[in-house]
């Protein structure tokens, strides 16, 4: 059987691979950066993976090391130096103590929230969703500088709590939970009240386990945006490094003099990177069934902190 396409689906076919090779060639300029010595990088040949030609460690000569053992393959001693020159797992360990109290602390509140915005009945329900959406329209950097200066006077920079307590409240997650709950038939909660469940129990034990796929939408949401911030870190974590997160650690290969080591520094960001990429592809399926089953199309934008 034949398949025609008509102009107009050709022209949506090339946009749409258009759209894919600029969202990929980062990725492709990352991973070959990572595995190339300094000179394909400067030079800009080698292809993805380089010649991978044997080379001699200038960071094992300068500790003393002799070239026989100094001798190594350009993509061993770019992922070598990412975990050797700054303390890396350190920092993964950072981001995930972060975005998971994060999306944990923001779920306590967006569940409740969501649901008493989408099925219960009270005085201002409207006005207080008109509240949630004018919210997602300010952007995190307008709330920037005061939400330091209060952390400041109380004494919270230079913590996690500085990284985690800004965000605990997510205009987005209370959006998207509402709208999924929206979906949920109101029989469903009657008969829960029937049984004797109060509005809490609901929310926990009926509401929570049939918002599982809205629920990993939000969370992939959530996590990808916190875990690769660099903005509000870079702010409040300005002399403890033991509290930088991934992004803040990309910044131990920004050399001054000595110029910056791209090899090591790309090899960083994969390694950052890669948990987001695999956790995605584990979850590509319920994220998809999340997002259908609120009923919308989303626009996201990094605003209220997600």
């Amino acid at each position: 059987m034949i398949h025609r396409f008509s102009t107009r689906q050709t022209l949506i076919h090339l946009v749409l691979i258009l759209g894919a090779v600029i969202v990929l060639l980062p990725f492709y300029v990352m991973v070959a950066t990572a595995l190339k010595s300094p000179i394909e990088i400067t030079s800009g040949t080698g292809g993805l993976f380089g010649a991978q030609a044997p080379m001699i460690s200038q960071d094992c000569l300068l500790a003393g090391g002799t070239e026989a053992s100094c001798l190594t393959r350009p993509a061993l001693d770019n992922f070598r130096q990412a975990f050797t020159k700054a303390p890396l797992w350190r920092y993964m360990l950072n981001g995930v103590i972060v975005t998971a109290a994060i999306f944990l602390l923001q779920t306590l509140i967006a569940v409740p929230a969501a649901y008493a915005l989408a099925k219960l009945r009270f005085w201002g329900r409207d006005a207080a969703f008109g509240l949630v959406m004018f919210c997602l329209l300010i952007p995190v950097h307008a709330i920037a500088l005061p939400l330091y200066l209060m952390l400041a006077k109380l004494g919270l920079t230079n913590s996690y709590a500085a990284l985690i307590l800004p965000w605990i409240v997510s205009a987005f997650g209370i959006f998207l939970m509402r709208q999924f709950f929206m979906t949920v038939p109101d029989d469903l909660i009657d008969a829960a009240r029937m049984d004797g469940m109060g509005e809490f129990a609901i929310i926990w034990r009926v509401m929570l386990p049939t918002a599982i796929p809205a629920l990993l939408a939000f969370a992939i949401f959530s996590v990808v945006a916190h875990w690769n911030d660099y903005f509000w870190p870079r702010i409040v974590i300005t002399g403890d490094r033991s509290l930088f997160t991934p992004p803040l650690g990309l910044r131990e290969f920004k050399g001054d003099l000595d110029g910056t080591f791209y090899g090591p520094m790309m090899a960083t960001a994969l390694v950052i990177v890669t948990p987001l990429v695999a956790a995605f592809l584990l979850a590509q399926k319920r994220f998809i069934d999340g997002i259908t089953l609120t009923g919308m199309t989303l626009q996201i934008s990094w605003s209220c902190g997600i």
